[in-house]
């Protein structure tokens, strides 16, 4: 048996935390599990645990088991417990620490060229603005914790040595780093030492400058999911990689199509714009494959009712590029965004990147999750985001259509019978003031689909609470006019 944690919305304040539990003995594998975790470092000294009754309800399991695990692990010094402050990761001077990662090491001169060009759907002008949007790809911008956001810059400028004002280290600042790493561990399962991450401007950035590193090395070859965003793939063939689709079924990307490739770019979490996560079995053949794998965790935070499904990167994290942003959690304009790299490729996709996001974006990100406010925001959106799901789901079920893709993510496929009800549709909801894609859109080959597939790609994270309402109904309106 095992079982993996999915936190209860009803725990605002607990962190998120991904442990797989193995075995029939529930007390013994968590123990186990969270010993491992704080062994390897994905739970860092002074991490604030769930409540008990919260860690409970997330695994299912009676609450005075998790209360005895903790209690356990208190008494052999793995964790502290103090009345009022709760359960945390005890402190390095603990002996059971022994194996914690060192400080991050200081980093290479501060590099004084110009900026990397960034590119990216978030980049393009729209000339005129729909009156109600439901493309993917944006979340409720009128959601963005602007207070928040705004104090723990203070809180960041007035603790931040005046250096840090200068030419930032191209890996991005240590303290981001070092937050990230905790965060992405804990939260998302990934192998992270700071060392290893680079900050980036969005996942655009990050691509640019791994398809130059890749190309560079002399790979030639990119194999890319048939359905994806075409912006990625432009980015990744501009420095001359030729791109090779891999069919996506029920299962995913059909990966054995690799075979040959240098590298691969996937969605395993949650496909890009299909939906479908990645079947273990297909997991494990990544992991056992040669070539270089660019993982795009584009919204693993948001998961809603199925179980989570963690990083690639921990099967093979010396071959897989772990990729992610804030555009999706916070907003895209922050330009923030971060890989966890291979070490054979770190210098070179570190050059390759050259400029990232400004010191006092970084800084205040850092505050940020070390705060507890990502953590915060994270549960907010996911709770707003799955009642938007829900709505979307029952409104379209209601018409008879099969809606596919709604575990997880800020976007749902309404399949449809054909590309021409499709691209009707799509015409029929410009008419009313409605913005949506068409699956069309994201295929990576021209002309009529080989898998016969048709749909749209319904980004309900984007409107303004105010408006979703009205846009949910003009796309009901729009699809029961084209039946």
């Amino acid at each position: 048996m095992v079982r993996s944690i999915l936190m209860s919305e009803t725990w605002a304040n607990s962190v998120d935390l991904h442990l797989e539990l193995s075995g029939t003995r529930v007390r013994a594998g968590l123990e186990g599990a969270l010993r491992g975790a704080v062994r390897d470092g994905r739970l860092r000294p002074g991490t604030r645990l769930p409540s008990s009754r919260a860690l409970a309800a997330d695994l299912g399991i009676a609450r005075n088991t998790v209360a005895e695990v903790y209690s356990q692990l208190v008494a052999e010094g793995w964790l502290t417990a103090r009345t009022g402050s709760g359960t945390s990761v005890a402190p390095p001077t603990s002996p059971v620490h022994g194996g914690l990662p060192s400080p991050v090491p200081p980093g290479p001169p501060p590099f004084t060229g110009a900026p990397v060009p960034r590119t990216g759907v978030a980049d393009r002008p729209e000339a005129t603005a729909p009156r109600y949007d439901l493309r993917a790809g944006v979340p409720d911008l009128s959601a963005f914790p602007g207070r928040a956001w705004h104090a723990a810059a203070r809180r960041a400028l007035a603790a931040a040595p005046r250096h840090v004002l200068g030419y930032p280290d191209p890996r991005g600042l240590p303290q981001l780093r070092t937050a990230l790493a905790g965060y992405l561990a804990r939260a998302r399962g990934v192998t992270a030492d700071p060392a290893r991450i680079v900050v980036c401007a969005g996942f655009a950035h990050g691509l640019a400058g791994l398809s130059r590193a890749l190309r560079a090395a002399g790979a030639s070859t990119l194999a890319v999911e048939a359905y994806g965003h075409q912006a990625h793939r432009d980015i990744a063939a501009r420095p001359g990689l030729s791109l090779r689709p891999l069919p996506v079924d029920g299962m995913g990307a059909m990966v054995a199509g690799a075979a040959g490739a240098d590298a691969v770019l996937l969605t395993p979490a949650h496909q890009f714009p299909l939906g479908v996560a990645l079947h273990p079995r297909r997991r494990r053949q990544v992991a056992d494959w040669g070539g270089v794998v660019i993982e795009d965790d584009y919204d693993g935070e948001f998961r809603y009712d199925r179980q989570p499904v963690g990083a690639l990167q921990t099967l093979a994290p010396d071959r897989v590029v772990y990729a992610g942003t804030a555009s999706k959690s916070l907003a895209p304009s922050l330009r923030l965004g971060w890989l966890v790299v291979p070490p054979r490729l770190l210098d070179a996709v570190t050059a390759e990147l050259a400029a990232g996001p400004s010191a006092l974006d970084q800084l205040t990100l850092a505050e940020f999750i070390t705060s507890g406010g990502y953590d915060r925001q994270i549960r907010r959106a996911r709770l707003a985001y799955r009642r938007r799901r829900d709505r979307l789901a029952a409104a379209l079920h209601r018409q008879g259509l099969h809606v596919t893709g709604i575990a997880a993510g800020l976007q749902a496929l309404v399949e449809l019978p054909g590309t021409d009800t499709e691209r009707a549709v799509v015409a029929g909801a410009s008419r009313n003031g409605l913005a949506v894609d068409g699956l069309e859109d994201y295929r990576a080959t021209a002309g009529p689909a080989a898998d016969g597939r048709a749909g749209l790609v319904v980004g309900y994270g984007r409107p303004p609470e105010h408006g979703y309402t009205t846009a949910l109904a003009r796309l009901c309106a729009v699809l029961a006019a084209s039946r």
